[in-house]
């Protein structure tokens, strides 16, 4: 009977829902109440004098949103553009912004007592964005602060870039 308890427990902790995604050989989550929408990537129209891993701006019905690849700001591997690239539109600061990943999974509700603290690498890697880690199912979930990592350097940039 205490094995009944304890899955009424585990059901009724509070939880906090993710959106999935795939960068490389990594797995991540942001809050899914950042997410706006997902789409497949489209053409980009480039805009000069912009940090690398700004790609440009889509035009979403008449919003002009300025294009994030975080494959580039993460300095992974070489980033392809094919069918499978896809780009969360994030709502951040009531502004969007769309952030390109190589995948995205699923919609996860994750226990607030799952997420651990993320481990400090000391001064060499910058782990700031990284709000926690979580592991779900046996997957190693990166619990990504997607407000933080848009630093507000790098929003201006982006906010500069959509004006």
């Amino acid at each position: 009977m205490s094995d009944i308890r304890t899955d009424d427990a585990a059901r009724a902790a509070p939880k906090k829902e993710f959106l999935t995604f795939r960068l490389g050989q990594e797995e991540y989550c942001i809050d899914i109440l950042k997410v706006q929408e997902i789409r497949g990537y489209d053409t980009v129209t480039s805009i000069a004098n912009t940090p690398d891993f700004i790609k440009g701006v889509i035009n979403l019905r008449g919003n002009i949103v300025p294009i994030v690849d975080l494959r580039i700001k993460f300095r992974l591997s070489e980033a392809r553009y094919d069918a499978t690239t896809i780009v969360i539109i994030l709502n951040l600061k009531k502004k969007m912004i769309g952030m390109v990943v190589d995948s995205v999974s699923d919609v996860i509700a994750v226990p607030f007592d799952e997420i651990r603290e993320a481990p400090r690498f000391g001064s060499t890697i910058n782990t700031e964005f990284i709000s926690g880690m979580a592991t779900v199912e046996g997957r190693m979930l990166i619990v990504v602060d997607i407000e933080r990592l848009m630093s507000s350097e790098d929003l201006q940039l982006i906010e500069q870039v959509a004006s």
